[in-house]
C-alpha cells in the first residue's frame, strides 16, 4: 500500500512538473487570422505574357522542354492552371517538365507572396511592441519610488541622478530618467 502511494505521489510531481506555464497566461496570446477575403486579396494575380497558346505552338514547333522553361522564366509568367487545364495541354503534347514547371513556379510564387505578407505583419507588429515597450518604461520611470517627492525623498532635492560636488551639468532639479 506504502509502495503504490509514493508511486502516485512520484507521478502526481512529474506530472505538476510537466505541465507549461503557457497556459496560465493563454488569455494574454493574441493570434492575428486571416480571413478568407484577406486571403484571396493577398495572392498574386497569374501573369501569363507567354500565352498558353503561345507555349502550345512552341511545342507542336518542336522546341524541347528545358528550352520552353527558359522562355518562361524568361517571360516571368505565372500560370494559375487548373487540373483540366493541365491534363488538357498534356494531351495537346505539352511536356511533363514545362506542365510541372509551371505549377512549381506558381507554387512558388503563392508561398514567396504569402511570406512577404507574414513579414510585412511580424513588422508591424514588432514595431508595436517596441512602442509599448517604450511607453511601458517611460510610464515606469514616471512612477519611480523617489521621483516627484521634490526635496523630501530620501536622495535629497536633486534626485539619485545628481552626486555631491561642483558640476556644470545639464541637470538642475529632477533626474532625466524620472521625466
Amino acid at each position: 500500500m506504502l509502495k503504490k502511494s509514493i508511486c502516485f505521489l512520484s507521478l502526481l510531481m512529474v506530472a505538476g512538473c510537466a505541465s507549461h506555464g503557457m497556459q496560465a497566461n493563454s488569455h494574454l496570446v493574441k493570434i492575428d487570422r486571416i480571413s478568407p477575403e484577406e486571403l484571396t486579396a493577398m495572392m498574386p494575380l497569374s501573369v501569363a505574357r507567354l500565352s498558353l497558346d503561345d507555349v502550345l505552338a512552341l511545342t507542336r514547333q518542336g522546341m524541347r522542354a528545358e528550352d520552353i522553361i527558359e522562355k518562361i522564366k524568361q517571360s516571368d509568367s505565372i500560370y494559375d492552371l487548373t487540373p483540366s487545364q493541365t491534363l488538357s495541354l498534356n494531351a495537346q503534347g505539352v511536356d511533363g517538365k514545362v506542365l510541372d514547371y509551371m505549377h512549381s513556379s506558381h507554387e512558388l510564387a503563392l508561398r514567396n507572396h504569402l511570406a512577404e505578407e507574414i513579414n510585412k505583419r511580424e513588422r508591424s507588429r514588432a514595431e508595436e511592441l517596441a512602442k509599448l515597450k517604450l511607453q511601458m518604461q517611460s510610464l515606469k520611470s514616471r512612477q519611480s519610488r523617489y521621483c516627484g517627492y521634490g526635496a523630501f525623498h530620501p536622495y535629497g532635492f536633486y534626485g539619485s541622478g545628481f552626486r555631491s560636488g561642483f558640476s556644470l551639468g545639464a541637470r538642475y532639479y529632477w533626474p532625466s530618467y524620472c521625466w
